[in-house]
């Protein structure tokens, strides 16, 4: 974890494109209220093939116009280099400065072919030839190792090619176990590996939200956690609080292990995440 310290702190939050005209009035007035904490950025989510694309776009076009840096994912699924350039475009006009890049997952029913990238590390490369420095570009890392990896190494290896493509900065995948993130990082700098490693938090506010989310993307939700999490049943204050204390002590550990910020899941709610930063005395 020695490289991490040399880092200034970076805290962000995550959302997603609404769908509905009183959605996006709800991600306003969350933005807002989460914009009075001074973030670094908002990202938003990305659909493949098309399926919440203009619907980022216009999410990062009102955070841009309200004053904030927006910072919009691009995957590589259903992706083609015509249309990333052309997105590219749109978004340095908007003054975007800042991109998470990503694989992405390909959806049900899309079949197995990803589009003109199929890596990450391709896209990175690809916005770098097209755009020089313009873009400050995340990517993600996976601490628990992602669930399609053929084995711990060879995750590393692709999150390396990667880096190597031109990669400044790595958001990671949610965990609740700090000594996943602390091995990763470590292998990571044995490799060579020098950029800020970004922990992502997963406020706990539901059980069964939070047991689909970790089964798709592969985060281990540890036994103790889970066994509590289900004994509460509907009693959802007492859950919501066990949650709160679970997650305020991983982000202590992980910013006094020298953590270089945190990027917080918001699913465009305010108050979880207010309360963790609250909790930790960010403001």
């Amino acid at each position: 974890m020695k490289s991490q310290g040399h880092y200034d702190k970076v805290f962000s939050f995550e959302f997603f494109p609404p769908k509905t005209d009183d959605g996006v009035e709800k991600l306003n007035a969350t933005r807002e209220k989460l914009a009075a904490l001074k973030p670094k950025f908002f990202s938003v989510t990305f659909g493949a093939g098309g399926s919440t694309r203009d619907r980022t776009y216009d999410a990062v076009k009102a955070i841009q116009q309200a004053g904030h840096q927006a910072a919009p994912h691009i995957s590589c699924i259903a992706s083609s280099k015509d249309s990333v350039r052309k997105l590219l475009s749109k978004y340095q006009a908007l003054g975007i400065k800042h991109l998470v890049t990503l694989r992405g997952d390909i959806p049900s029913g899309m079949g197995g072919t990803p589009g003109e990238f199929q890596y990450a590390s391709e896209l990175v490369a690809f916005i770098r030839t097209e755009t020089g420095d313009h873009f400050h570009i995340e990517v993600a890392a996976y601490p628990e190792f992602h669930p399609q990896a053929a084995s711990a190494q060879s995750d590393l290896e692709y999150f390396k090619r990667k880096v190597e493509a031109g990669a400044n900065a790595a958001l990671t995948q949610y965990f609740y176990n700090p000594d996943a993130y602390f091995s990763f990082v470590e292998s990571c700098e044995k490799m060579g590996l020098a950029l800020p490693i970004v922990p992502g938090i997963m406020p706990i506010t539901n059980c069964t939200q939070l047991t689909r989310f970790s089964d798709a993307c592969g985060a281990e939700i540890p036994r103790w956690i889970r066994q509590r999490l289900e004994g509460f049943g509907d009693d959802m204050d007492s859950l919501r609080a066990f949650g709160m204390d679970v997650t305020t002590g991983l982000c202590e550990k992980l910013l006094d292990g020298g953590a270089p910020g945190l990027h917080f899941y918001a699913m465009n709610r305010s108050e979880p995440s207010t309360e963790i930063w609250k909790r930790l005395g960010l403001s």
